[in-house]
């Protein structure tokens, strides 16, 4: 990777942040900008289209925040968050960032963070996507899930979720008659819900029950769901045990 150049996605919804950015990165030699993003939405849209291999990356974003965008990349890609709050630099090394620059930072610091991204480029490293998982764990429960199709994004509040399906190595979300597939465990999924409002029902579901209209007993020491829609889940022994405490 030494002799190729180093291609570079810039994030930022601010555009005089970008203009500095590309100011610093026109006078480093072997770095190329293939993209310009303002927020999170392009930004996961030119990581999948481009293929680059460092995203230039703000944290606080309107509509994605910078670790809501690491979420939607099904790629490796080196990041270096580029933010004004000290306050997220924990997580940003969670996550296995290369680097972390706070504005106002100098040509200099950035040449270094290059450096630092260039000589992780092609090393081996841990599933972003596992590191993501773990680091949005500690904050918790979260309020929206985030599901990418192609390159669009859905951001579904949790709220307006009606209940999680396993299929496969997928999670159907179903929500307002409608169905996401988002390649995320149902354990992960189970960990970063409220747990005052999702129960996991049986080991393919996860219910909102807000949703719950009744619950009927199907057979011996088995019971079913009913959902205001009409919708009916299975109800593991196991799942009733954690369901029935939260039953009013």
């Amino acid at each position: 990777m030494q002799d190729s150049p180093v291609r570079v996605v810039v994030v930022d919804d601010e555009e005089p942040a970008r203009a500095v950015l590309r100011e610093y990165l026109s006078a480093l030699d072997g770095v190329e900008i293939v993209a310009e993003c303002a927020n999170g939405f392009e930004a996961v849209k030119a990581a999948a289209e481009l293929n680059p291999d460092l995203l230039l990356l703000d944290i606080q974003m309107p509509k994605l925040d910078g670790f809501e965008v690491l979420e939607l990349i099904d790629r490796e890609v080196e990041i270096v968050f580029v933010t004004a709050y000290d306050s997220f630099a924990i997580r940003a090394f969670e996550v296995h960032a290369a680097d972390y620059l706070l504005k106002p930072f100098s040509a200099e610091r950035l040449a270094q963070a290059i450096g630092n991204a260039r000589e992780r480029l092609g090393r081996k490293v841990r599933s972003r996507s596992d590191l993501i998982a773990e680091a949005r764990g500690r904050i918790k429960p979260v309020d929206r899930v985030l599901v990418r199709d192609g390159a669009r994004v859905h951001v579904i509040q949790a709220g307006d979720v009606d209940y999680i399906q396993a299929q496969d190595d997928y999670a159907c979300i179903r929500s307002g008659g409608r169905e996401h597939l988002k390649q995320e465990s149902m354990s992960a999924l189970e960990e970063a819900l409220d747990p005052r409002r999702f129960v996991r029902i049986h080991r393919t579901y996860i219910l909102n029950i807000d949703r719950l209209a009744r619950i009927e007993l199907y057979a011996k020491d088995s019971r079913i769901a009913i959902l205001r829609d009409g919708t009916k889940l299975p109800i593991s022994r196991a799942g009733y045990a954690r369901l029935k405490p939260l039953l009013r």
